[in-house]
């Protein structure tokens, strides 16, 4: 096969690829119009609203499932599992803690996979070293500057090292994300912290957002959205590096 007859089958490939991703993510975009349609969190606590909640997230497991297979689940996959697991628990305020673990757990897994080999790095400059530390002064000033009020709450003993251990898990992700230098990855991360930041400024009386629902779910959906889609797209470009050396072979 020659250069021409190779480039011509690429695109051909890559175009038969963007029209099966487009079919896989209609069930999210669906049930995030059903979401957002419906308004659940206006709605009493109930299986079904948790249902309807989770899943546009549910359908994002089975995206990178169809594509990664069974390691996934290891991964971004599982991941994404435990974060709808996150998404049922926060539709019973009493269960916050119990969310935020699951959610907790979720970036761990994130986190594992950035520093697999499919997401290998190169060495970092003077610039990216220099992003990694102004997202650690983020992290930690903002759960500086939110203690206080944490402290205001009933549940203080549990909420404020709770809340510190889970700021370190998603800084820890989202520098992890940084090091991959794959943009859906990095904005999905960064977005995720602007999703939580929101939920925390509201729910412990920082500040009081009229549509803070509407943003809260709407970054927390695009920032699953972009993981996912950088997952899949990581592992579409290692299996097509693997199909050029088998060609050059």
């Amino acid at each position: 096969m020659d250069i021409l007859e190779t480039s011509a089958y690429d695109r051909r490939q890559r175009r038969n690829t963007c029209c099966v991703l487009f079919l896989h993510l209609l069930p999210f975009f669906a049930s995030c119009t059903i979401y957002f349609y419906l308004w659940i969190p206006d709605s009493a606590p109930s299986l079904l609203a948790a249902g309807i909640k989770a899943a546009p997230i549910l359908s994002l497991v089975f995206l990178v499932f169809s594509y990664n297979g069974g390691r996934s689940l290891m991964g971004v996959a599982g991941g994404l599992l435990l974060s709808a697991g996150g998404d049922v628990c926060l539709i019973w305020p009493e269960l916050f803690i119990h969310g935020m673990g699951c959610f907790a757990l979720a970036h761990l897994l994130y986190s594992v996979t950035f520093l697999s080999s499919r997401y290998s790095a190169t060495s970092s400059s003077y610039s990216f070293f220099f992003f990694y530390l102004i997202l650690w002064l983020i992290g930690g000033g903002l759960y500086v500057y939110l203690v206080p009020f944490l402290q205001l709450d009933t549940e203080a003993d549990v909420l404020v090292p709770a809340i510190g251990g889970y700021v370190l898990l998603i800084v820890i992700m989202a520098t992890l994300a940084a090091r991959t230098r794959r943009p859906l990855i990095l904005l999905g991360s960064l977005v995720f912290m602007a999703s939580d930041l929101t939920i925390a400024l509201t729910k412990f009386n920082v500040v009081d957002l009229e549509y803070k629902r509407h943003i809260i779910m709407t970054t927390y959906y695009l920032a699953q959205l972009m993981i996912a889609l950088g997952d899949v797209k990581a592992v579409l470009e290692e299996d097509a590096d693997d199909i050029h050396k088998w060609k050059r072979s």
